[in-house]
């Protein structure tokens, strides 16, 4: 029996973390669930190509965009299951029990906890938000990775092709069928360390509040 998960990381000049993500990775390989890793490459200008067919990825180019991205290495994929991670994010040991569980389930779409690569405060309250607004709200971001059947992501569109927000898009789509897994997705604080906790949490609401409003997505994504 063919192994059921096929792994969807975009990248953009992601050489920088994309080694460390990919070693979490090594334990579904070693659990013979792992079919296929698809990187679907954004116009890298460094190794990030590179580093992934080294690891032995499909590697698809295209232009940047996440939405797009994503969708292209869906496209090609071939998993019964697939999973969306981003290029900036690790995922705890023991995430490919959890996985198969819910897979062997069969039912529905999961995310992972959030929590970011800094201490402090700042960090435990911007992911704490995340993950209650993703409870409360069935609004996961990107950064918490998506775990859904090929079949379920037909049928709901899959990805829209969309600069910003595809994240949010898509759990809008499952309404009803996400839940939050026990794995915690570590993901990179670099953006916040740049702009400051307050302010790009800030950012990050007012965008989410002006797409949820009917904003236009392009004039979101210029913004970004």
């Amino acid at each position: 029996m063919r192994a059921p998960l096929s792994i969807i990381i975009p990248t953009l000049n992601a050489e920088g973390g994309l080694p460390v993500v990919l070693g979490t990775l090594i334990e579904g390989l070693e659990g013979g669930l792992i079919r296929e890793l698809v990187v679907s490459d954004g116009g890298s200008g460094d190794a990030s190509c590179e580093l992934a067919e080294a690891a032995g990825a499909e590697v698809v180019r295209g232009a940047a965009g996440r939405g797009g991205q994503l969708r292209r290495g869906a496209d090609v994929a071939r998993g019964e299951w697939l999973l969306f991670l981003h290029a900036d994010t690790e995922l705890s040991a023991g995430w490919a029990s959890v996985v198969q569980a819910h897979i062997g389930g069969g039912q529905g779409a999961g995310y992972f906890r959030l929590a970011f690569d800094a201490d402090g405060f700042a960090p435990r309250w911007v992911a704490g938000w995340a993950n209650l607004r993703a409870r409360l709200f069935g609004l996961p971001y990107g950064d918490q990775g998506l775990l859904i059947s090929r079949d379920l992501y037909d049928a709901v569109g899959g990805y829209a092709d969309m600069p910003l927000m595809e994240d949010v898009a898509m759990a809008r789509s499952l309404r009803g069928q996400l839940r939050m897994l026990p794995v915690v997705a570590r993901t990179s604080a670099a953006r916040y360390r740049q702009a400051g906790w307050l302010r790009q949490g800030g950012r990050n609401l007012w965008r989410l509040l002006r797409y949820l409003a009917g904003g236009d997505v392009d004039r979101l994504g210029r913004g970004y």
